[in-house]
């Protein structure tokens, strides 16, 4: 026994020796889930809680020296210490390292495996230990686009601060550190590698996997895609990795972090390229899912072990965090288009939206701002993947500001076509028909004008909607649908208005009533009373 192996406590060593067998030979699902959900989170809180795991070099003993295996332990405590400790600049780079390392290895395994003749080594990972890889990998590259750019800033205000005489020698020497480890590591991190890997891994979900681990990953591999997509403010390319999910979805609904991501980069997505039915349901589907795991407890419960190394009250507050960003999204939405009410077949979330954010629209509809206050607290933090100009950090500025304020200008820019459109839509909801001057004089516009906005108003309004298939979670694919409210056409000089989908309204409306009648009867039924 070495003296490395001497020094580990029992636990550990077991830990690791059980965590491979269950990887690479036994392949038990319960097995792998109590060792990686419950018993990593027990080890980590009594010998690790606040300093790193051992090194891979000090565990390969318990597993063969399997260079894969140790990559994914080294990606799991790697992923340990980033969450407990603010990460600076080297923890960046080598974060950087250790997933390189590790999507290097399961390539080259793939292509080993490919070869005629091959013998395959079975790997199984669990579909949760899958989703935490991709989902920290592109989490890391977020926080990296973050952190050099607000580090070139900040050299910058500290060149200046020099420039004008004032002290700050320790903060400019910690500062030109993080520069220089920035400027020898240009490479680290590139938008170009990263997508490279993830291109990668995304062709193993298509049937092409050696290993169910390989699947696994290319599966999440999707997600993780549609997510730094939807982060760089591609959201057609988000769309599109989105829409392959289909054969693959039972397993994305195995991980409900997953199944978060996936709706809400994707419902970001919609709202940008004007498809507002399609955000509402995609928005509206999981915020109804979370409302029961609320309800049930299987989000918030004691008993709770979710990802993230088994880390549930970080779960939690994720969870709830985010779905107070897509209930402020499904406000907007449905604000805008009012006609996405009706694919909102949940009470409980169009209650939250009134609950929430009614006061606000409020105001929006009596001409205030909010749509701007809404929309940052609910979007992404979006990133440039351009690498800044280290050499010149005095011109430097906050690069992913200036994309976070790109993205809420280009918001705002819609939004404000919409305020006059929405006024026109109030005026047109009180007449069956109307004169086109009377209508062109409410809203203040020349008559010559008026015409051309009511066929910007149908224009704008008629959009590309997702078209269900056969089976669920299937798209048969997509056609342009009017998704106004109300139908209005022009005759001669006199517009014609009727009110779309007015039974469904009614529909709705005792839907909701029995379904309160139901709790009522259910909790009068708990009531002890004794004659």
């Amino acid at each position: 026994m070495s003296e490395i192996d001497a020094c580990l406590p029992a636990p550990l060593k077991d830990f690791v020796f059980d965590l491979h067998d269950s990887a690479r030979r036994s392949f038990v699902v319960t097995e792998q889930e109590a060792l990686y959900t419950g018993e990593f989170r027990e080890l980590t809180s009594k010998y690790f809680s606040n300093t790193a795991w051992p090194s891979t070099d000090s565990v390969s003993s318990e597993c063969g020296a399997d260079p894969l295996f140790l990559a994914l332990y080294k990606e799991l405590t790697h992923r340990h210490l980033h969450s407990i400790s603010r990460p600076q600049v080297r923890d960046r780079i080598d974060g950087w390292r250790v997933y390189r390392a590790l999507f290097d290895q399961l390539l080259k395994e793939a292509d080993a495996a490919s070869e005629e003749g091959a013998e395959v080594q079975e790997l199984y990972i669990l579909p949760t230990w899958a989703f935490d890889i991709m989902h920290e990998f592109v989490y890391q590259f977020q926080g990296f686009c973050q952190f050099r750019t607000t580090s070139a800033s900040n050299a910058s205000q500290a060149a200046k601060k020099e420039d004008d005489g004032n002290n700050g020698q320790n903060k400019s020497h910690h500062l030109n550190e993080t520069m220089d480890v920035l400027t020898s590591n240009r490479d680290a991190w590139a938008v170009e590698t990263v997508l490279f890997y993830l291109h990668r891994l995304v062709v193993f979900a298509g049937g092409n996997a050696p290993t169910k681990a390989h699947y696994h990953l290319g599966v999440f591999a999707r997600v993780a895609l549609s997510r730094m997509e939807c982060l760089l403010g591609d959201y057609r390319a988000c769309l599109s990795a989105v829409s392959p999910i289909v054969e693959e979805r039972a397993v994305v609904d195995t991980v409900f972090s997953a199944r978060l991501s996936l709706a809400y980069h994707a419902g970001v997505s919609y709202l940008m390229l004007r498809r507002y039915r399609d955000a509402a349901r995609t928005l509206g589907s999981i915020c109804s899912a979370l409302q029961r795991a609320f309800k049930t407890g299987q989000i918030g419960g004691r008993n709770n072990n979710q990802t993230h190394g088994g880390n549930a009250n970080v779960h939690n507050d994720q969870s709830r965090k985010i779905n107070d960003r897509m209930i402020a999204l499904l406000a907007i939405v449905t604000h805008v288009c009012p006609a996405t009410w009706i694919t909102i077949d949940d009470e409980r979330v169009s209650k939250l939206i009134r609950e929430k954010h009614g006061s606000q629209l409020a105001k929006i509809e009596a001409g205030e701002e909010g749509y701007e206050d809404l929309f940052m607290f609910a979007c992404p933090k979006f990133v440039s993947p351009a690498v800044p100009d280290y050499g010149g950090v005095t011109k430097s500025h906050a690069a992913n500001h200036d994309v976070y304020r790109l993205q809420v200008r280009q918001f705002m820019l819609e939004m404000n076509q919409h305020a006059t459109l929405r006024k026109l839509r109030s005026y047109m909801k009180l007449y069956s028909s109307i004169g086109v001057e009377k209508l062109a004089a409410f809203n203040d516009v020349p008559k010559e004008e008026f015409v051309d906005m009511l066929l910007c108003y149908k224009h704008r309004m008629r959009q590309l909607e997702v078209v269900p298939g056969e089976s669920e979670g299937e798209a048969a694919g997509e056609e342009a649908k009017d998704a106004l409210d109300i139908h209005f056409f022009l005759d001669a000089d006199v517009v014609h208005v009727d009110e779309a989908a007015k039974q469904r309204r009614f529909e709705k409306f005792f839907l909701t009533q029995i379904s309160l009648s139901g709790e009522i009867s259910r909790e009068a039924e708990l009531i002890k009373a004794t004659i």
